[in-house]
């Protein structure tokens, strides 16, 4: 009801604008996950080794780390409208490229390009959203960029599952799909304002003001608001000559780094990529597999509105360590239920229906709002850059490396079935290690201001 009453507070300047950028969340989700469906018929018409399909799914990874990286010159340059444009282009022309290959190297560009479109998306649009709230709706409005990252998920899942059975070349169907989105999203963004900030940045002070008083229906004092945006400018440009490395910031970099680390290492990404290839080794159809997936990515969505309503109760600390042993109980009996074959059925799908609700009520939320709270004002934008850098390197290389384990121990599917069990009891064993690492340093931030935060990291 809160969340609700909030959104009611908005003028539609502000929601045409907040809902366009959160679009750019929905192609995220969307974009990464559709590639599950498309897996089991891709490796059948490409013939794709182990290492291959490791490609196929990775390479929109290393595109999203790429992304990740450079968008910030550019975004600094043209300003967050001109460059979200050209980036629902790519996403249209991924899709497009995708559904059109006839040769796995050109999917895969097509999946890199994408990639990089998503990496920017995740850098340009919560930034964005931040930037043109009022600061009573920051908090609810920049949340709705990870909402509309799951929904996307689910949407994708939802597209797999009624586009499984219209021929062999299903997937190139569920990959032209992704076209739709990226059309919206472009459109949407020619009702969109610049950012009030990148204008003050530009030195077009009269046209901060305009927008700043559009967003806000005349309700702050734009004068102040102008002053505390150019202050703000002045601190982050004397961040950037900080040794972040060095004292007092090194131990406080770390800790980001390590928890975007074990957020991937929970094994999330294997889950949402490979669920229905994972379902299938289990045993299960093609149709059963899709259904399943749709129900984890059901799941992921219901969790993560139960997250965002219970974070500022709860504590982001309590509900990561909570998430963590349930996710390493879960991952541990799911890999000894494969090797055993003691927990078989619909057993193995009630525990992945399980390490979803734990993820999506701990690390799906908690650990953006951690990133974002937990480093000292002239170093937030590096330090949570270098967290979500880490995040993108863990989960490339875990989505790679997946199908060659599994593969590793044959082809038949009682081969593949223990290679995926050792996989997850390994993932069960690094969340466990995860859990004792994040108790020992994360410290709670819930009910403090940034610069208690601040105080409490450096000393």
């Amino acid at each position: 009801m809160r969340i609700k009453t909030k959104f009611k507070q908005m003028n539609n300047v502000l929601l045409k604008c907040t809902l366009a950028a959160a679009l750019g969340g929905l192609l995220f989700g969307y974009d990464t996950v559709i590639i599950n469906g498309a897996m089991l018929n891709l490796v059948k018409y490409f013939q794709l080794s182990p290492s291959l399909q490791g490609w196929t799914v990775s390479s929109a990874l290393i595109g999203c780390i790429i992304g990740t990286i450079v968008i910030g010159k550019p975004g600094d340059i043209y300003g967050a409208k001109r460059l979200l444009q050209l980036l629902s282009i790519i996403f249209f022309a991924s899709s497009v490229g995708c559904g059109l290959s006839t040769h796995i190297s050109a999917f895969i560009f097509s999946r890199f390009i994408g990639g990089l479109a998503i990496g920017g998306a995740s850098v340009i649009c919560p930034v964005y959203i931040s930037e043109i709230s009022p600061p009573k709706l920051r908090g609810v409005l920049t949340s709705t960029f990870q909402l509309a990252v799951v929904i996307g998920i689910l949407l994708s899942l939802v597209s797999n599952y009624l586009l499984l059975n219209i021929g062999d070349q299903n997937w190139r169907w569920m990959l032209y799909s992704g076209a739709l989105p990226a059309i919206a999203f472009f459109m949407m963004l020619l009702l969109i304002r610049e950012s009030p900030r990148w204008l003050v940045k530009k030195g077009r002070i009269e046209e901060a003001k305009k927008i700043i008083e559009e967003l806000s229906s005349h309700e702050i004092n734009t004068e102040q608001t102008i002053f505390e945006i150019q202050e703000s400018i002045q601190l982050e440009n004397k961040g950037k000559h900080i040794e972040v490395f060095k004292e007092p910031y090194r131990k406080i970099i770390f800790i980001g780094i390590f928890a975007g680390i074990f957020s991937q290492l929970t094994g999330i990404g294997v889950v949402f990529y490979y669920s229905s290839q994972i379902f299938s080794i289990a045993g299960f159809s093609a149709d059963s597999s899709m259904a399943q997936s749709v129900i984890l990515g059901a799941t992921n969505l219901l969790f993560t509105l139960i997250a965002m309503s219970v974070i500022d109760k709860i504590g982001r600390k309590k509900l990561l360590l909570f998430g963590q042993l349930g996710m390493m109980t879960v991952l541990f009996l799911f890999g000894y239920g494969l090797l055993s074959e003691n927990i078989t059925g619909y057993w193995l799908v009630g525990l992945l229906v399980a390490f979803i609700a734990f993820f999506a009520a701990s690390q799906g939320v908690v650990i953006w709002v951690l990133l974002a709270e937990m480093f000292p004002n002239i170093i937030r934008s590096r330090g949570a850059s270098l967290g979500s850098f880490s995040n993108w390197v863990v989960s490339a290389s875990l989505n790679f490396l997946f199908p060659i384990v599994v593969g590793f121990f044959g082809t038949t599917q009682t081969a593949q079935q223990m290679g995926m069990g050792f996989a997850f009891l390994f993932l069960a064993i690094v969340t466990f290690l995860g859990f004792i690492y994040l108790k020992k340093n994360i410290i709670e931030t819930k009910g403090k201001t940034l610069e208690q935060i601040e105080k409490e990291v450096l000393c």
